[in-house]
């Protein structure tokens, strides 16, 4: 198992398995999913976390914004078009859960807003992620 460790912070197999970044968008409702380097695949994880959000989402009757990330390896353009395909991923998810696809916008900011500015392992899994905002 390839995995990184740095005081309490974790991840495993080149995903991201700690809380340190993590807010949320509710009460128990985590705002972001991480993914793999060069990955949209959605871990089990990921889906359990994306199905809290869609329950709160249509309970809530909010509209939200998922942004898409990358981490710091690869050309701008590169992880541009990642951060669509991670934010996409999500939003299907999310829609498939029964979300209305009127209450997801999806941007994607690359490698161009990181959670972890350090240039280590432990920070490119953090970097590789969805974030659920409320929609402004």
């Amino acid at each position: 198992i390839a995995s990184c460790l740095v005081g309490s912070e974790m991840c495993i197999r080149d995903r991201y398995t700690g809380t340190d970044t993590v807010k949320y968008l509710a009460t128990g409702v985590a705002d972001r999913v991480f993914f793999a380097t060069n990955s949209t695949g959605l871990t089990s994880a990921a889906k359990a976390t994306l199905t809290k959000q869609a329950g709160y989402i249509k309970s809530s009757k909010i509209s939200v914004v998922i942004e898409g990330h990358a981490d710091e390896r690869g050309t701008r353009e590169y992880n541009l078009a990642l951060g669509e395909r991670r934010a996409n991923a999500a939003r299907d998810y999310l829609m498939a859960k029964g979300v209305a696809k009127s209450s997801i916008k999806v941007i994607s900011y690359g490698k161009e807003r990181p959670a972890n500015t350090d240039s280590s392992k432990l920070a490119w899994s953090q970097n590789r992620r969805s974030v659920t905002v409320k929609a402004k």
